[in-house]
């Protein structure tokens, strides 16, 4: 599993948390914490393709 892969399952579980939260405060805790592992996944995919153009 790629760093990218790992990042966006724990996305999906930040953002599972957030879907299963009573309180306001943890749902939005955890859309921001799936937002953040979303963002550091994307660059982890851009960093893995730029990896592989330069061969």
């Amino acid at each position: 599993m790629s760093q990218a892969e790992q990042y966006r399952a724990q996305a999906q579980a930040a953002e599972a948390a957030a879907a299963e939260a009573v309180l306001a405060n943890v749902r939005e805790r955890n859309l921001r914490s799936a937002q953040a592992w979303h963002e550091m996944a994307e660059k982890a995919a851009r960093t893995d393709r730029l990896r592989a153009e330069r061969g």
